[in-house]
């Protein structure tokens, strides 16, 4: 048996077979060859594979009789124009004297139809050559040594399926399927086009710009459609854009799916649609579209269609008007135009030498300036400069290569390229074969002639930073009303999932007070701060305390002044009078002492208005305790005075009196006790400013913390002890004997003291937030009044009106 490799093409179009004749191997093609389009022999040939035609016929399949060949119709002027775009720059390459010097390079180009069986076709026709009979063996090199192609990324998958296993390069321009960076499965593959998963995030990241949370999705029903739609529903998803359908259309559907498709469309509450689609399928979609009066959608395009010429025509500006889609940037090729310019005959579809039925003879008389087609319009080289470049790129791997023709070392080379264009564009591919990702992005936009222009407003770079990748430069944009399943929430709402759809489809619900409504959610104000009116800011908590300016403050205020002025003038009108018997039989030491005590009592209030500070606690509570001390010493004195006068056994005609000294000792030292309770509290746990936030949630108090509540406590039941021992006292000696019995008022006074303080505990407790301060305040004045009035009023009304009775008879009594 000898060794033999068989080269299979699909659907029986072409078989190898092997048989030995006189010692001779040789394998023999069944059926016919396929014939390129164009070509040109040179040393290096370059294969072609593109998509001259759009539209196919299928011959019907029978496994009894040979397949009918395969009919492409319908003309792509912008194809063909990729196609001598690849011969330009063949012909640039053989005309330069310093890349592949002295070496010719060829091209076979075939029209792959925009199809995959077309395709298939197209490369067993690169691989095979025309020669029906390969000698010695059946395994004889390609006749091509890189195929640039196809336009489709289903058409090139094929191709790579059949070539990759002859490890010959393809160089694709137009194929953009994510899929197709996968080394481990194209190892050979390389392309001049970013992968659609650039694209396709792109695209997200612009709706969300935007702001359209709601679409619509189609998508060309192959590779290229589905890898794209693919990818961009997963990055919406990711930028928070939901999609509210996601249909597939494919060039050979019937025209009733076709309208089902529309009928989809327009039956959707989306109004942007994002457009994956390859150009057949979106003029089929157009057409239907265009029938069915589809309008009000904002369109948004893959590089396939977004900046096709065809498309933008008065006949479809009201329906895409406005779309904005990315590609790639545009370029200008020197020469290119007046390259196309001399193929005179296709552009006009006539022929100088032919005289087949139905041909139209050139007249010579025709303006091919004149003419204005995708063939000739140059204005927009983006594709044709992808094809350009990947011509280069075969150039000068194969000039590191010189005449070394492996196909193997020929895509080592091609990973290797790294050179500059005439117009200074760097061409290098990465580790899977793909150029640097850097689009532009284009909006459909009228001219003032109501022609429809491709205006760049925008560009996307993939190599930088997630958050600068997406740039505007600032053009107006044409473009439809927002698209989003629900209206955004107003400030100070959040959105709360609707069950059984989608995120974008919500309901808005307010936020609690204290929180604001920030990336759809309520977020709670930090401690020290609450939601303004409309929950959408925190601002700074109101700061409550009890202040002089405000009327509360200002009226407890002028009393404690009103009542310091009273003890002053009756301490005034006892000086006047502190020779009477009145005065005398008061004991004035002790009252003087007492009314000073009082006006301490009277200011020490002032002290508890105004913002805590540091200082003002420890002041507030120390100056009141003391303060209040001095004065129950003063009537505890007193009233003690009164019993052991009025029960020691003296000569009638005398008015005993206890010992000075006995008095000061005592007022001293009862004084001098509280202030050793009070300076106990400061040294271990004294009063100090606190923000209060738990009893308010929506403002701060400002007040003095106890520190330790036992030292406050102890205070006050001090001064509540030295209270009760004089009531006791003045409650025993009330019925003593004499015209002006001091201890009834001083019964009297306790009695108003007790009622204030015992009413002030429940008071001060349930008090919220600056009336707590104001309760204090109002017990202490209260209090002070009582003493005032209950123990000198009598005597200034004797003093004042009756001084009469200020007499010393009238003091002693009949009982005297």
């Amino acid at each position: 048996m000898y060794d033999c490799t068989f080269r299979v093409l699909f659907w029986g179009l072409f078989m190898g077979v092997c048989r030995a004749e006189e010692n001779t191997v040789l394998c023999e093609m069944l059926g016919s060859p396929e014939v390129p389009l164009l070509t040109k022999k040179g040393d290096i040939t370059i294969g072609g594979a593109f998509s001259i035609h759009s539209q196919i016929s299928k011959p019907p399949f029978s496994l009894t009789h040979t397949p009918e060949p395969l009919t492409c119709s319908r003309i792509n002027l912008r194809e063909f124009r990729f196609a001598k775009t690849m011969i330009f720059a063949i012909e640039e390459i053989n005309n330069s004297s310093t890349l592949l010097p002295n070496i010719s390079v060829g091209y076979k180009i075939f029209d792959s139809c925009g199809s995959t069986l077309p395709s298939t076709r197209a490369v067993m026709g690169l691989i095979n050559g025309q020669e029906r009979t390969a000698e010695k063996t059946c395994s004889s090199h390609s006749s091509v040594h890189v195929i640039i192609g196809a336009s489709e990324s289903s058409s090139t998958i094929v191709m790579l399926q059949i070539c990759g296993t002859f490890q010959i390069p393809v160089i694709s321009h137009f194929a953009t399927c994510a899929c197709l960076s996968n080394r481990k499965d194209y190892p050979s593959f390389f392309r001049t086009i970013p992968s659609d998963y650039y694209q396709s995030r792109a695209l997200a990241k612009l709706v969300k710009y935007f702001g359209w949370t709601w679409v619509g999705a189609v998508r060309s029903d192959n590779d290229y459609g589905n890898n794209g739609m693919a990818t961009f529903i997963t990055a919406a998803s990711q930028e928070g854009v939901c999609v509210e359908y996601s249909e597939a259309i494919s060039r050979t559907d019937s025209s009733e799916e076709v309208a089902r498709v529309i009928e989809v469309i327009r039956s959707g509450s989306a109004r942007v649609l994002i457009a994956f689609l390859a150009q057949g399928e979106m003029d089929i979609l157009l057409e239907e579209a265009l029938k069915q009066n589809l309008t009000g959608l904002q369109w948004m395009g893959s590089e396939s269609w977004i900046t096709a010429s065809h498309l933008a025509t008065k006949r479809y500006s009201g329906i895409l008007t406005g779309s904005l889609g990315f590609t790639i940037r545009k370029a200008k090729i020197a020469g290119l135009r007046e390259f196309l310019l001399q193929f005179w005959e296709t552009v006009f579809g006539c022929s100088f030498q032919s005289r087949l039925p139905g041909q139209i003879q050139c007249s010579g008389s025709e303006k091919l300036e004149d003419i204005n087609n995708p063939f000739t319009d140059v204005s927009q080289l983006r594709i044709s400069n992808n094809v350009y470049k990947a011509v280069y790129a075969v150039a000068h791997a194969m000039h590191n290569l010189l005449n070394c023709g492996q196909s193997a070392k020929i895509v080592k080379h091609l990973q290797d390229v790294n050179f500059t264009l005439q117009s200074g564009e760097r061409v290098y591919f990465d580790e899977n074969g793909d150029p640097s990702a850097t689009y532009e992005l284009v909006n459909w936009q009228k001219n003032q002639a109501g022609d429809i222009i491709f205006v760049a407003v925008g560009s996307y770079d993939a190599s930088l930073p997630n958050e600068r990748q997406l740039a505007m430069n600032g053009i107006n944009i044409t473009w439809k009303p927002l698209s989003v399943c629900s209206e955004s929430c107003p400030p100070g709402f959040r959105q709360a999932a609707i069950k059984g759809k989608p995120i974008c489809c919500f309901s808005c619900i307010a936020c609690a007070a204290g929180e604001i409504s920030s990336t759809n959610m309520c977020l709670p104000c930090p401690l020290e701060c609450w939601s303004n009116e409309d929950r959408s800011h925190c601002v700074p908590k109101v700061i409550e305390f009890l202040s002089f300016g405000e009327t509360m403050g200002g009226l407890l205020a002028a009393f404690s002044l009103f009542g310091a002025s009273l003890t002053l003038a009756v301490s005034c009108v006892f000086f006047r009078f502190r020779h009477t018997p009145l005065v005398k039989a008061s004991n004035s030491e002790l009252s003087f002492l007492l009314l000073f005590s009082l006006t301490l009592c009277f200011l020490c209030s002032l002290t508890f208005i105004g913002e805590p500070t540091e200082w003002s606690c420890m002041l507030r509570h120390t100056a009141f305790g003391a303060s209040f001390a001095l004065c129950m010493s003063c009537i505890l004195a007193k009233t003690i005075t009164v019993v052991i006068a009025f029960k020691a056994t003296r000569p009638a005609k005398t008015v005993p009196q206890c010992s000075a000294a006995l008095q000061r000792t005592s007022v001293l030292s009862c004084t001098l006790l509280q202030l050793l309770i009070c300076v106990l509290w400061l040294i271990f746990a004294p009063p100090f400013p606190y923000k209060n936030t738990v009893h308010a949630t929506e403002k701060i108090i400002l007040e003095c913390n106890l520190g330790s509540p036992l030292g406050f406590w102890a205070v006050l039941g001090y001064i509540g002890l030295l209270s009760l021992l004089c009531f006791i006292l003045a409650f025993l000696s009330r019925k003593l004997p004499d015209n002006f019995n001091e201890a009834k008022f001083i019964t009297f006074s306790m009695l108003i003291f007790c009622a204030v303080w015992v009413t002030f505990i429940p008071a001060y407790v349930s008090s919220p937030g600056k009336f707590t301060v104001a309760v204090e305040i109002f017990a202490i004045l209260a209090s002070s009044f009582g003493l005032f009035f209950s123990i000198f009023a009598p005597k200034c009304y004797i003093l004042l009106v009756k001084p009469e009775r200020n007499t010393k008879r009238h003091m002693m009594g009949r009982n005297h």
